[in-house]
């Protein structure tokens, strides 16, 4: 139930923040709650994943991507995440999550969710994902479009394509051994 109250509280505040351009980042604030930690007494690794997706649904929200994938009659899907964590979030912390658009390509919208405390970054959770409806997948230059963003994603850092190539690579293999 954690998971759903802060979800439900960041729904319920939703009305008095702003709007924000698609370029922008949006921050949620938190606190490490009990169900959050493992047996080390800090934030287990899977559920700043789960915290990223609030995260998430907040840009979406106020970014207007919602009324865009409306449109299209288009669900998301998140295809990948990766992690790196670099500080302990311990219990009653209170934290933020900066959660901003990279980039995209031909198939993926890519995003990242820092997880601020006290000024620092204690971990970051990459995700591509991307929108698909009744015709499939929905291009994410035609999606940025209808956000007023350029059809052309800015140039995407060389880690992260690298590690868009990876998971490409992976989901090759996997496909293989399944026939």
């Amino acid at each position: 139930m954690n998971l759903w109250f802060r979800l439900f509280l960041m729904l319920l505040r939703r009305p008095w923040r702003r709007p924000v351009s698609a370029f922008d980042t949006t921050v949620v604030r938190m606190r490490v709650w009990p169900l959050d930690l493992d047996l080390n007494r800090h934030v287990t690794n899977g559920r700043y994943f789960t915290l990223a997706d609030i995260g998430r649904m907040d840009y979406v929200l106020r970014s207007g991507a919602f009324r865009v994938a409306l449109r299209q009659r288009a669900l998301p899907i998140v295809g990948d995440v990766w992690g790196k964590f670099r500080r302990e979030l311990r219990l009653f912390d209170s934290f933020e999550i900066h959660t901003r658009m990279l980039g995209w390509d031909d198939k993926w919208s890519f995003m990242e969710h820092r997880f601020v405390k006290d000024g620092r970054v204690a971990g970051v959770v990459i995700m591509r994902g991307l929108f698909r409806g009744r015709q499939g997948n929905v291009p994410p230059g035609d999606f940025a479009g209808e956000l007023g963003l350029p059809a052309q994603s800015p140039p995407l850092p060389d880690w992260l394509s690298d590690w868009s190539d990876s998971c490409d690579r992976l989901s090759g293999q996997l496909r293989a051994e399944e026939q």
